[in-house]
């Protein structure tokens, strides 16, 4: 994730490549042959690019869910 140790929600940047806009959504994932079963691989995503990065990882079969940022837990990441 990007942001700034004990950073609150709004400095948290969306991962596309290229935007600086608020994340509100986190793409969690995981590539099976790369990662643990455990392992929860994060993307961040404002509004505008939630839904092609959970497509990304989705037709990969990677994606577990979307959620809010505020929802994210020490286990994600």
């Amino acid at each position: 994730m990007t942001a700034a140790p004990g950073a609150g929600p709004e400095s948290v940047v969306c991962s596309a490549k290229g935007c600086r806009e608020v994340a509100r959504h986190a793409v969690v994932w995981n590539n099976p042959k790369l990662h643990s079963a455990d392992r929860r691989k994060v993307w961040l995503a404002c509004d505008d690019h939630r839904q092609s990065l959970a497509d990304f990882v989705g037709l990969r079969g990677f994606l577990i869910e979307v959620i809010p940022v505020e929802e994210l837990t020490d286990a994600d990441g």
